[in-house]
């Protein structure tokens, strides 16, 4: 898997080739606010390294730590940043529905702004649409 990707501006973020604001930055993952929130707080925690979709994800123990890693960021961020929240989505968008060719969690502290944002949220099934986070982990799992 590639490093970095021109024209990819999830990688540009990754690498602060760009003004966004980062809440979080480590050796594997940044995290920031997303452009167009749906909810009272909506961060994106991303993969340094490209990886373009869940569907580029397998079940190895470097992937499973990555996707678990970016779980506990989110987590830990929406918990400082929005401690009022009764609830909390963590999850990504499969293909053909995710805007961004780089892997990217949502992490939104609910309310959905407006209520309506939460079609975008929707599991699909086998038809795709969008994954909880623990759901993606159980895939991953040895």
């Amino acid at each position: 898997m590639a490093a970095g990707v021109s024209g990819c501006i999830f990688c540009q973020i990754a690498t602060s080739s760009t003004s966004t604001t980062l809440l979080h930055s480590d050796e594997k993952v940044v995290a920031f606010q997303d452009i167009n929130p749906s909810a009272l707080r909506h961060y994106l925690v991303i993969s340094k390294e490209h990886i373009p979709t869940v569907k580029d994800l397998q079940k190895r123990q470097d992937d499973y730590t990555l996707v678990s890693h970016m779980l506990d960021v989110g987590k830990s961020l929406l918990r400082r940043d929005a401690p009022q929240s009764k609830q909390y989505r963590f999850g990504f968008h499969q293909p053909p529905l995710n805007s961004v060719n780089h892997l990217h969690l949502h992490c939104l502290a609910l309310p959905y702004t407006p209520s309506w944002r939460c079609i975008k949220y929707t599991s699909l099934g086998p038809l795709g649409g969008f994954i909880e986070a623990e759901k993606l982990l159980q895939r991953l799992k040895l």
